[in-house]
């Protein structure tokens, strides 16, 4: 785990771009305390701040082949490292240490591109290859770990794990995309390569980059892996269950491999009690598990079942208590961090129980991923009762078959108990409409934001154009399921914005954090199944919960309140230091002059705060944002 950055083409050869990369690798020194490494030649200059995972003596970066005309910055993770090793041994290549960084460099001068098949693992990773005068980049599955990159005024190329690094270049500015804010406003994460700054791009889950500098050719985005939903109709629901639970083991067996000490999240719900119980298996006794809580109220405390589960499993649970000082405290510094506004109020929580584990241990092991693999979010339910209500009225097949009737959801509605509001307003218009614009209205947050833009921005925010881009996501996956396009647009486009809060708030205490839901065989398997038995009877996530019905205490397979991370935000804003951050942020003369948001509209939202805490906490991370890097303010 580390930051890595650089400039390809033309421009390395420039003395002072040496200085513009040590810059660089100093912006992201959060990401790897451990040691750094420089490598220019003509063509390149590579940067590395190293946090020391795996063969802590001899895996410095970046790496060169033998001969020194291959060289390579990696920041993740190849979890099955060992076995291509043994596998490249039998080959005949030759190792000078024991890291995954030289298997990942071997594989590659043997494979070149082709070596993206064979990697288990998160990564980012760029490679100059001197024989072929080539530069390749490429990025894990999911987006686990990131690669931002601009383009300079000479056609060269600048990379590096935190867009804020790359503004240490002089040619890279930083300039507010404003169809990224809409997008933001919409959904918040900006969708495909787009970033909220003006001319700096990511490279896309599942991509890599293939630049050739010799033949005057531009850099070339190709796609190594995306989603399929190619359903398995011949294994019965048996296999799907037996094959589930060896990938679901042989993920958590590779993902402890550490030289340093391991520990995991723990919040109580499926998915974390499944990686802390299947990593108890092979970790054994004591391991520390980490959880969170608010002291407002029994609602926003789960620590009881997350001290069941460390019971269960001779785990120690390590527990942290966040307040609303933390929240004044910590938003400036995370929003710094994030580089970009996304997500909600959880990624407070999420860097106070980093900080706390990074006290304790190096690599820490997360649930993240199981509610958009397995289907765990409330809306999918909401969205498949309206499906059958429609299919009983009209006799449709929409979907080729049903996936779950009328009859059979009634037991699983009381888990929308919490969500009547969302049932409200998704029913209030549109009912029984095409499946891009239900599950559009179900994913659209822009209603109640727009409302607090001032005039000409939402004159210039553009419906229209929003959900052109949302129905070309969503209907671009190989599936007529109601549920697997639900499931692809969210694992194209919300999962890697939850990602990137992982791999932010786990850097920015320089922890390693590892997901081991998230391994490519478990998401091809589970794509694979029938709709109907990742859905069965309604339940979200019942393979997942079948599957581990025995191996968790009852407390937590009976479970039916789970509501993700919640966090007290519309009780903090009712007063309080809380209150007073918010009205200095979002009233403040800078603020005003911005001219986006609507002051009166922002105070009636704030004095009701009961019903708007989300759409302040929207409006909240964007200013804070240009104020932090297009204002060029910093941490405030």
């Amino acid at each position: 785990m580390c930051g890595i950055c650089g400039l390809v083409g033309e421009a390395a050869s420039v003395a002072d771009n040496k200085l513009v990369v040590r810059r660089m690798m100093n912006c992201m020194a959060h990401r790897g305390p451990d040691g750094e490494g420089f490598k220019a030649d003509d063509k390149y200059i590579f940067g590395h701040k190293r946090l020391a995972i795996i063969d802590l003596e001899t895996g410095a970066q970046p790496m060169q082949s033998r001969d020194g005309q291959v060289t390579v910055v990696f920041n993740g993770e190849i979890y099955n490292y060992i076995e291509l090793r043994q596998e490249l041994t039998r080959k005949g290549c030759k190792f000078q240490t024991f890291s995954d960084t030289e298997v990942l460099l071997q594989l590659y001068e043997t494979q070149q591109e082709e070596c993206l098949s064979r990697l288990t693992g998160m990564f980012a990773f760029a490679i100059f290859d001197n024989r072929r005068k080539c530069f390749f980049a490429a990025r894990d599955h999911f987006g686990i770990k990131p690669f931002y990159y601009a383009f300079l005024a000479d056609g060269s190329l600048a990379f590096a794990s935190e867009i804020k690094a790359l503004f240490e270049h002089g040619d890279i500015t930083a300039k507010a995309d404003m169809e990224a804010v809409s997008e933001y406003l919409t959904f918040q994460f900006c969708l495909d390569s787009k970033t909220m700054f003006d001319g700096v791009k990511k490279l896309e889950p599942g991509q890599y980059l293939l630049w050739e500098l010799g033949d005057g050719s531009r850099p070339a985005v190709r796609c190594y892996w995306k989603q399929k939903y190619e359903i398995d109709t011949y294994h019965t629901e048996d296999y799907f269950n037996d094959t589930l639970l060896l990938l679901l083991q042989d993920s958590m067996r590779q993902q402890l491999r550490s030289d340093v000490p391991v520990g995991v999240y723990l919040s109580g719900g499926l998915d974390s009690s499944t990686v802390a119980t299947l990593a108890s298996i092979h970790y054994g006794k004591g391991l520390k598990c980490f959880n969170g809580k608010f002291a407002e109220s029994p609602a926003f405390d789960e620590s009881y079942y997350a001290g069941v589960v460390a019971d269960a499993i001779g785990g120690t649970l390590c527990q942290s208590t966040i307040t609303a000082d933390d929240f004044v405290k910590y938003m400036p510094r995370l929003i710094y961090h994030l580089d970009e506004p996304v997500a909600g109020p959880g990624l407070l929580p999420q860097y106070i129980v980093s900080s706390q584990a990074a006290s304790e241990v190096k690599v820490v092991l997360g649930g993240q991923g199981g509610d958009e693999v397995f289907g765990g979010y409330a809306r999918y339910l909401v969205a498949y009762l309206e499906q059958c209500l429609k299919g009983s009225i009209y006799q449709t097949q929409e979907e080729g078959r049903h996936v779950v009737t009328l009859s059979n959801i009634v037991p699983s509605l009381p888990l929308l108990k919490e969500y009547v509001p969302m049932l409200k307003n998704f029913w209030n218009e549109g009912l029984f409409g095409p499946m891009d614009t239900r599950y559009f209205r179900l994913v659209n947050r822009s209603h109640d934001l727009k409302l607090l833009l001032s005039e000409e921005a939402r004159a210039a925010y553009g419906d229209e154009l929003m959900f052109a881009k949302f129905s070309s996501h969503f209907n671009s996956s190989d599936t007529k399921s109601y549920l697997n396009k639900m499931l692809y647009f969210d694992q194209t486009t919300l999962l890697p914005s939850l990602l990137q809060i992982e791999d932010r708030v786990s850097m920015a205490v320089s922890l390693e954090s590892r997901v081991p839901l998230l391994d490519h065989r478990i998401v091809d398997l589970a794509n694979s199944m029938p709709p109907a038995l990742k859905f069965k009877n309604g339940q979200p996530k019942h393979i997942l919960s079948h599957v581990m019905k025995n191996l968790l205490p009852p407390e937590i397979s009976n479970r039916k309140d789970k509501r993700g991370f919640p966090v007290p935000l519309k009780e903090w804003l009712q007063g309080g230091p809380v209150r007073e951050f918010v009205h200095d942020i979002l009233f403040s003369e800078r603020a005003r002059q911005r001219g986006l948001y609507n002051s009166e509209a922002l105070r009636r939202a704030l004095a009701a705060e009961s019903e708007h805490g989300r759409q302040i906490w929207g409006f909240l991370c964007l200013e804070l944002w240009f104020r932090t890097f297009i204002d060029r303010q910093g941490v405030v």
